[in-house]
Formats: structure tokens, sequence, C-alpha cells
């Protein structure tokens, strides 16, 4: 018997990246409830066009949200250098808005290693990882701390290029 959820109605392409971004997420070990249900919402409203089709695809996409798939498993299937850069910077972004209290460090110690894991896979060089850093920190310190929002951004923005 398959306890393995059947794919969500997206393309390959995008269940990959979206993959990688959740690893990234799950890499401290915690995904809320309340960060599941905004992505649910979000990543439906960037995926269908339709309400109907919105909603469906929340419901599709639920338990692979709740899936913390090993970087090794989706990583290698990034072939283009945009899809990398973007991998990179969403999982920056990610793991710098995560520190839950005032007294956590920005990134933890899970985070740093789940990056630098990321790093390694991406094999991408030290300028453009540099670069790619500075973007996401530029964006991190202009107030969007809503890392979500900032996800579906940089997906859309990625989709429409």
């Amino acid at each position: 018997m398959n306890s393995q959820p059947s794919p969500p109605a997206i393309s390959p392409r995008q269940m990959n990246l979206l993959r990688v971004v959740l690893s990234m997420a799950w890499s401290d070990g915690n995904l809320e409830q309340a960060e599941v249900d905004v992505m649910l919402d979000r990543f439906s409203r960037l995926f269908a066009k339709t309400p109907e089709r919105q909603t469906f695809l929340r419901e599709e996409l639920q338990s692979y949200l709740i899936q913390n798939v090993p970087l090794e498993e989706s990583v290698p299937h990034l072939t283009a250098p945009a899809e990398k850069e973007l991998v990179l910077r969403l999982g920056y972004e990610v793991i710098s808005a995560s520190a839950r209290t005032p007294d956590e460090a920005k990134i933890n110690q899970d985070e740093s290693q789940a990056y630098q894991k990321l790093l390694d896979l991406l094999d991408l060089p030290e300028d453009v990882v540099q670069r790619v850093e500075q973007e996401a920190e530029v964006s991190l310190s202009q107030g969007n701390k809503n890392v979500v929002d900032l996800l579906i951004y940089q997906l859309r923005d990625f989709w429409s290029s």
C-alpha cells in the first residue's frame, strides 16, 4: 500500500522548487501550522488562477507541506542557473526570517548546517553566492518579514520572466 499522496497538479519544476524551499523551512525541525496555512493559501493562489482550482490545489498541497523532503532528493533536479540562484535566495530568506524570539539567533545551528548543505549541492561560484545573499539581505532589511509573501513574490517574478 502506497502511503505517499498523489502529486499536486503543478508542474514538476514548480514542485521541485517548492520542495527545496520547504526543506529549508523544515531545517530547524519546526514548521508551525500557522505557517503551513499561510503557505497553502499563498502557493495555491500562485499556482492556480480560479478560486475553484485554488481550493483544489490547497487541499492537494496540504500533505506535501508537512513532508520534510531531503535536499539531496530535490536539488539535483535543478539544472538552470536561474533556478539554482532562486533556490539559494529563497532558502537564505527562509532561514534568515525564522527566529521566533528576540533572544534567538537569526540563523540557528540546524539552519546553518542545512544552508551549507544547500550551498554544497548547488555548487555555485562564490561571487554568485555573495551576490544572491546580499540581494536577500536587502530584501529582508526593507521590512519584508513575512517570508511566505516574500517567497510568493520571488517565485511569481521568476516564473513570469
